[in-house]
Order: C-alpha cells, then sequence, then structure tokens
C-alpha cells in the first residue's frame, strides 16, 4: 500500500508510469500454486454446506499399543496389477484397505467383482484430480461419483477419503465432512524406488520401518518400480507377521486406537 505522500514523492520524481508501477497489485501467474482461480483455485474453507459435524477426523497414524498395522493400496483397480495384489492377500488370508478411482473401478467392476469382500474401500476420487485445486462443485463431484460407484459395485458405501498426492484444501474438508468421511493420509510409505535392483530388499526395509498404528501407503497400479512391491507383497506381509504384526483395514485400526497424549 503506498501512503498519499509518496505517491505525490513519486510523481514528481518519475511521473505517472513510475507511481503506478509502485501502486499496482502483483499480478498472479496463471500456472503453479499462486495462479488465477480459473477452476476454483487452491479452495477454501468458508462453503455453506449447510450444517453437519463442523469438524472431520484427518489419520495419518493411529495410537495403540497394539502391533497393528494398515496395509493400503491407492489408484486401481487395474487389469494385470491389482488381482496379483488380491491374489497375494487371499493366499495369506491378509486384509488391506483399497483407496480405489472411481472411473477405475466401473471399467474393471468384472475384475474386482466379490474380491474386496475381505478388505475395505475407500473413495480416492472419480478421476484422480487434485482437490485442492476444485471447488466445492468440483470437490462434491468426485467423491460423488465415486461414492456410488463403490456402493454400486463393491456393494458397502465407503467411509473413508484419500485425497490424490494427499493433497488437502479446506473444501476437501468441509465437503469429505458432508459425506461422513474420515481423511486417510499414511505414515509410512513403500519405497519401491530404492529397490528396483535389489526387489527382494523391501521385505526388510517395509518390517524395519513398521510401527504400532502405522498406516502404510502401497500402489496396485503405476510405475512399473511399483511392481517391486507387488512382486514381494507376500515377503512383506509374512515378515511383518513374524515381528508379531497384525494386518487389518484402516477402520479396524481407527477402532483400536486411543487418544494420543503428550
Amino acid at each position: 500500500m503506498v501512503s498519499r505522500r509518496e505517491l505525490v514523492r513519486l510523481l514528481a520524481a518519475g511521473g505517472v508510469g513510475a507511481a503506478a508501477a509502485v501502486a499496482a497489485p502483483k499480478v498472479r501467474s496463471l500456472v503453479g500454486p499462486d495462479r488465477l482461480p480459473l477452476d476454483g483455485g487452491y479452495a477454501p474453507a468458508g462453503n455453506e454446506l449447510g450444517w453437519h459435524n463442523g469438524a472431520v477426523r484427518v489419520l495419518w497414524h493411529v495410537t495403540t499399543d497394539r502391533p497393528l498395522i494398515a496395509l493400503t493400496f491407492d489408484d486401481g483397480p487395474e487389469p494385470d496389477w491389482t488381482p496379483r495384489v488380491l491374489d497375494a492377500l487371499d493366499e495369506l488370508d491378509a486384509k488391506a484397505t483399497f483407496f480405489v478411482v472411481g472411473e477405475r473401478l466401473v471399467r474393471n467392476a468384472a475384475l474386482v467383482k466379490g474380491r474386496y469382500a475381505r478388505h475395505e474401500v475407500g473413495n480416492h476420487t472419480w478421476a484422480h484430480k487434485d482437490l485442492a485445486q476444485r471447488d466445492e462443485k468440483g470437490v462434491r463431484n468426485q467423491l460423488r461419483r465415486c461414492h456410488d460407484a463403490v456402493a454400486e459395485h463393491v456393494g458397502r458405501a465407503p467411509t473413508l477419503l484419500r485425497p490424490p498426492w494427499g493433497h488437502l484444501a479446506g473444501t476437501t474438508l468441509t465437503v469429505a465432512e458432508e459425506f461422513g468421511y474420515d481423511v486417510v493420509m499414511w505414515s509410512q510409505r513403500m519405497r519401491e524406488n530404492l529397490f528396483v535392483d535389489h526387489p527382494a530388499g523391501i521385505v526388510a526395509d517395509t518390517a524395519d520401518q513398521a510401527r504400532p498404528g502405522a498406516i502404510v501407503l502401497a500402489h496396485d497400479t503405476g510405475p512399473k518400480d511399483r511392481l517391486v512391491c507387488i512382486a514381494n507383497l507376500k515377503g512383506i506381509v509374512t515378515e511383518l507377521r513374524s515381528r508379531g504384526f497384525e494386518l487389518v483395514t484402516v477402520s479396524e485400526l481407527r477402532a483400536a486406537g486411543h487418544p494420543a497424549t503428550t
């Protein structure tokens, strides 16, 4: 903000052009984090969504003394990848939570029919869009379409949301609360990129990182380096169990937690 006295001084020294250059507001870029809100921008939290609970829970792990851990798989279902994950988990009678992309679920519904019965299925948006760059209407559309696809093709409505890339903004939270969702992030991820040349190493690495209450991020589609996890999934589950961990769904993990103490 330029004061009146400063504006007079600038006019005297350099004319109207100099004064206007200083007084003009910064023009934001059309791209990047400071871009103009042509598509809703980085969404604020002031949506008029009606009167709900006024809060939403965001989890990245839970506090528990029990040796529980939740494996989660994002971005599917897709051919080749997802059946391999489900086959490995079925063979070991292990549970996981799948955050599915709605359009992929619809396209591959026959592929996974009846196969999520032992598992939990959450909302990962309809088309894997960045919710932080969408307004209320855009976020609701992405969540509603995926929500309905899960209800139709899995047979039960989701209660969990994982935003793509973990990108959150106010509108994501307020619309998630409208759906009654908990938002689920993660406290540990599969570090596939470190073991492309030594695939078996991911078994010990995953188990070494594991802690009671952890939510572990993996994927059942994507770049080829992620196949390191898929190819060694049975070994990962077996090693976690050998160290005393029990694999549970995110909702089971949440229910077993207790408030953190400080």
